[in-house]
């Protein structure tokens, strides 16, 4: 997916107020630099943890809701809708439709019925985008206040960024994707008796890596120090830039190996130099069913040898 590079939008911030640093190289801020390709973000290098989704354990009667407090103001929710902010905020938008199957193993009464209650407390907010082939897709995103109890509520694994509010229509049906495209991995690992341990979205790699390049004196500008800067974040450099995935994701495998995969949510609008340079700087590409034969093809044609897993 190709964003506008160096765009802000201080809604794609994590939740500040709340959300501490895991490394002292995010105490600066500085401009975009033209080096890095991919979307601006976050490096947190203590995002880890047991796992980024909880299913919805307890039955709706015995999950009680019960008073969180941001300031002097009482918010009642249950443990799942807790959890609901926590995933929403994750990927920054999800498809209601999505949610309902995997947030909620399929109960989308139970998902309406909580999402309803989240928006009458102004913690979660809705947007219809235009989807695949004149389809419409239902998005919800936290509201600011969503994000900062989600963050409060001491579920959170740390160093995970948590972040509200909507963005351009095609980035924020992009974020949604990710939503599946997280689950969909996550199930393969844990199918190989692997276990996740964190995700980190190209916002916050992005992020850290631009925050690099920026502080670079111009006598220090080079390949060599642009390399090295590459490989502190564990990326790639590829043909003079630094390519960013759309989410990585650490696991320990079955063997007690740390290991981590770089996904890329690939549309049929990539041309065969973008395909050619993620697959040098080893991503997975992903795309829709629709997409990955067009992609094929082209890749085919061009001789560029990766394999595209469909959604």
């Amino acid at each position: 997916m190709s964003r506008d590079a160096f765009s802000h939008d201080p809604r794609t911030e994590p939740e500040r107020d709340s959300h501490p640093s895991a490394s002292p190289r995010n105490a600066r801020v500085f401009g975009p630099s033209p080096d890095v390709e991919g979307q601006p973000a976050e490096r947190d290098n203590g995002s880890s943890g047991e796992r980024v989704h909880a299913t919805q354990g307890k039955p709706e009667t015995l999950d009680s809701p019960r008073a969180r407090f941001l300031g002097k103001r009482a918010y009642f929710l249950r443990e799942s809708e807790v959890q609901t902010l926590i995933e929403v905020g994750t990927f920054r938008a999800v498809a209601a439709q999505d949610l309902g199957r995997i947030g909620y193993d399929g109960d989308s009464e139970r998902m309406e019925r909580e999402i309803r209650r989240l928006r009458q407390q102004l913690l979660l907010t809705e947007k219809v985008v235009r989807g695949d082939r004149n389809k419409t897709v239902r998005l919800v995103a936290l509201t600011k206040q969503g994000a900062r109890l989600a963050r409060s509520s001491g579920a959170v694994l740390e160093g995970l960024a948590i972040y509200h509010g909507f963005v351009k229509p095609l980035e924020a049906k992009h974020d949604a994707d990710l939503y599946r495209l997280y689950h969909a991995h996550a199930e393969r690992i844990k199918q190989a008796g692997g276990r996740v341990t964190g995700i980190i979205l190209d916002y916050q790699l992005k992020r850290g890596v631009n925050r690099e390049l920026a502080a670079l004196t111009l006598g220090e500008q080079t390949d060599e120090a642009r390399e090295r800067i590459a490989h502190r974040y564990g990326l790639a450099f590829v043909d003079g830039k630094i390519p960013v995935p759309d989410m990585r994701i650490e696991y320990v495998t079955v063997d007690i190996e740390h290991r981590h995969a770089e996904l890329e949510l690939a549309t049929r609008s990539y041309r065969p130099r973008a395909l050619a340079e993620r697959t040098k700087a080893g991503f997975s590409l992903c795309a829709s069913r629709e997409d990955a034969s067009r992609l094929r093809r082209v890749m085919d044609e061009r001789e560029i040898t990766a394999e595209i897993l469909s959604l």
